[in-house]
Order: C-alpha cells, then structure tokens, then sequence
C-alpha cells in the first residue's frame, strides 16, 4: 500500500476532504467558500453536521461517506422556503464496476439523507431539499464535461414542471466540455493538485490557508496516522485470509477427488466439505478419504 504523509494529501482524498470540512473554526468557513465558488452565489450560515471529530472511514456501514454533510439554515423572517441540505463527495472509485453503479450509489446516498431529515410526525412538505456534489478524477458518464447536473423530470412532457427538491451534480475535474465559471475550473484542478502553485484566486488562496492550517495540526496527523495503520492491518489480515481460504479450497478439493474415485458424492456431502475452512478438520477429513473404501466408510470415520 502506497505510503502518504498528510502533507501530501490533496483535497480529493476522502480523509484531508472530511478533515477540513470538520475542523473545529475553519470547517463552516470552508465550506461556505467551497459552495459559493461551486454555485457562485453567497452563502449564509452553513450548519456542518459531522458525526465524528476528524473524518475516516466507517468499516462496519455501507461505502455511503455521509458522515459530513451540510444544510443552509433558513434566516428566521423567511416564511415557507425549505431548508436545504448539501452533501458534498470528493471520489476516486474509478474501477469500471464503480463507475457503473454510480447513479444507483447516488440513489442511495438520497435516501440515506431523506431517512434522516424528516422527523416523525411531519408531513411531506417538511422534507428538506437535498443536493449531492460529487467531486471526480474520472469521466462518470463519458461525455467530457465538467458539470453533469441532474435532476427529475418526465420523460413524456419534459418541460412539465416536476420539482422534488432533489440535484445531484457531478463535477469531472479534468472536463473540457461546457462553459463552467474559470474560478470553478481552477478550483477542481485544486482539488486534485493541492498546491500553491495552483492557488489562481482570492477564493482558493483563502481554502488553501484553511487546508495548510489543518495540515499542521498534531492530532489530524495523528489520526491519519491511525487510519494508514488499521487499513494496513485490514490489508494484511485480508491478505493471510485469503490465503488461508486458498489452501482450504485446496484441501476440500483433494477430499472430493478421493471421494468421487468412490462414488457419487452427495450433495449434502460435498457442500458440508467445500464449506469448512478448519485446516485440522479437513487435513483428518483428507486422510479418512484416503483410506476409505466407499462414500459411506468416510461418513462413519468423520
């Protein structure tokens, strides 16, 4: 596994992303800034709704990193307008599978959120809308534009009028395709280079002294350190299993191929040995077939 130092991170990687949206004084500021360059209008106070301190990765939930997301609070004195909530991705899952499941992770990324902003007891009417940005190095539809924005609608009359508070957008960072504002285009190009070579505004000089800033500090270094270490641990472990699955499998096989010298193996038979994965177990199982002079022999002496 590719080793990195959080001084080396850029903001496209899920953890350096996560951390700066969360960090204490810089993360609504942050995100405010990010919003206003994305959708290029002001922002007003932005309620960052973390459910850690620094950001990392859940192993126990599905992939869906809604562990940050954000709702622009609604000034008092608006009557009837809806909240609305943004979620904001960096991604790099490229693989030709990722890529294809992608409209169906987005579905589940909005009714992950839905699930959560509509208490009991309100009506439909409460529900707050809700905007996803995906921020990408690969090309999710192959179109070669840098922002995908989608939307319902019917398919019979698509000038009918159909709003259900729910974009997703998509922001392919190395898009050449389509007119997007040039401080948007030099802001993705940031995100994927990180550098203050590639500081080209007011806007991005000001995230970039936020970034620098949380890349100083001792305790997100210490937990991305954390994080390097359980995924190396995750890896190896994976590693020695899925060795240990192949020598199983191994195992079973030889089993079977002393066993159908005898005979037909039952169903039964065959899926209770290609299950196990006790080496002590299969290693006696592998001497019992060995001596066995039917199916039947080998059932008595396991």
């Amino acid at each position: 596994m590719e080793k990195r130092q959080l001084k080396d991170l850029n903001l496209i990687d899920n953890f350096l992303f996560g951390s700066v949206m969360t960090y204490p004084g810089i993360g609504e500021k942050f995100s405010r800034r990010l919003l206003q360059i994305i959708f290029q209008r002001d922002f007003g106070k932005l309620k960052v709704m973390p459910q850690k301190v620094y950001y990392g990765n859940d192993t126990h939930l599905h992939g869906a990193r809604l562990d940050v997301y954000l709702e622009e609070e609604i000034d008092e004195e608006a009557q009837g307008e809806i909240a609305t909530i943004y979620d904001v991705e960096p991604d790099k899952n490229d693989g030709t599978k990722d890529i294809a499941s992608v409209p169906k992770r987005i579905r589940f990324y909005h009714a992950k959120i839905d699930s959560r902003s509509l208490l009991t007891g309100e009506t439909y009417e409460a529900l707050k809308n809700v905007f996803i940005i995906m921020i990408v190095p690969y090309d999710p539809f192959g179109l070669d534009r840098m922002v995908y924005t989608i939307k319902s609608g019917c398919m019979e009359e698509p000038e009918m009028p159909y709003e259900d508070g729910t974009r997703t957008i998509f922001l392919y960072t190395r898009g050449t395709k389509g007119n997007p504002p040039q401080e948007l285009r030099e802001l993705l190009h940031y995100m994927e280079q990180t550098t203050e070579g590639n500081v080209k505004s007011n806007g991005l000089a000001e995230l970039h002294h936020m970034v620098e800033q949380v890349k100083l500090d001792a305790e997100v270094t210490i937990a991305y350190m954390r994080l390097m270490e359980d995924e190396r641990i995750l890896l190896a472990r994976g590693r020695e299993e899925g060795r240990t699955e192949g020598r199983a499998e191994g195992l079973s096989e030889s089993v079977l191929d002393f066993l159908e010298e005898l005979g037909a193996v039952p169903d039964e038979l065959r899926k209770r040995i290609t299950t196990q994965t006790d080496m002590t177990v299969l290693k006696a199982w592998l001497k019992c077939a060995a001596r066995a002079e039917s199916i039947e022999s080998f059932q008595k002496m396991m």
